[in-house]
């Protein structure tokens, strides 16, 4: 079963960025559960909110510290990624490039990665393919998929279960197909999953 890792980098309690990346992830669970027998085949997923790790221990780039050593061991076993930022200064968050500036220089390696990114302005939709999909080639992606930009406006909370509005739902649904498609098409070249959970876990909706 293909490892799959969900890495938020909001710094926000209350991120329209962790919504994104949790429908990402409800559709790829309901895609591959069987309706008759409920079996969920399809993928064994971890999360991994970057705000939940120490921050002295991050910024100070202490790789062995216990919660920063099991966050990059995550990383590297995942056989995917999906890669969730809001737009700060026209750019990715500064708390993800300081986890991604921990990982070795080829920390993505044979990975496929689906990059999401939310904003409140179309004026940054550019953002997925200046800004972050060079870093995750430089670091040796195998495949970056098209990934989406969902605008903040998109993402209805309050009064209920958080949602996307429906047309940006479908749209984001059809990028985790091409990244779901893309991840079962790659060789499995990730190392085995320890018994040791990931610590840090993604920010509630």
């Amino acid at each position: 079963m293909p490892q799959l890792l969900a890495l938020t980098g909001s710094p926000s309690a209350h991120s329209r960025t962790a919504v994104v990346a949790e429908h990402a992830l409800r559709h790829l669970a309901l895609a591959h559960t069987d309706p008759l027998t409920g079996a969920h085949p399809g993928f064994d997923i971890a999360r991994l909110a970057v705000r939940d790790l120490p921050a002295a221990d991050l910024l100070a780039a202490r790789r062995g510290e216990p919660e920063i050593r099991r966050a990059l061991e995550a990383v590297a076993e995942a056989d995917g990624l999906i890669i969730a930022t809001p737009v700060y200064k026209a750019s990715y968050t500064g708390l993800l490039k300081a986890f991604l500036d921990l990982l070795p220089q080829d920390g993505l390696a044979g990975k496929t990665v689906l990059p999401l990114v939310t904003g409140g302005s179309l004026a940054h939709v550019l953002t997925i393919d200046y800004a972050l999909r060079p870093v995750l080639n430089a670091l040796g992606a195998r495949h970056v998929t098209a990934g989406r930009f969902v605008l903040d406006s998109s993402v209805e909370r309050g009064g209920g279960p958080d949602r996307l509005l429906p047309e940006a739902e479908l749209d984001l649904y059809q990028a985790v197909d091409e990244f779901s498609d893309a991840l079962r098409a790659a060789p499995r070249t990730a190392a085995p999953r320890p018994a040791a959970p990931v610590s840090a876990t993604a920010t509630a909706p």
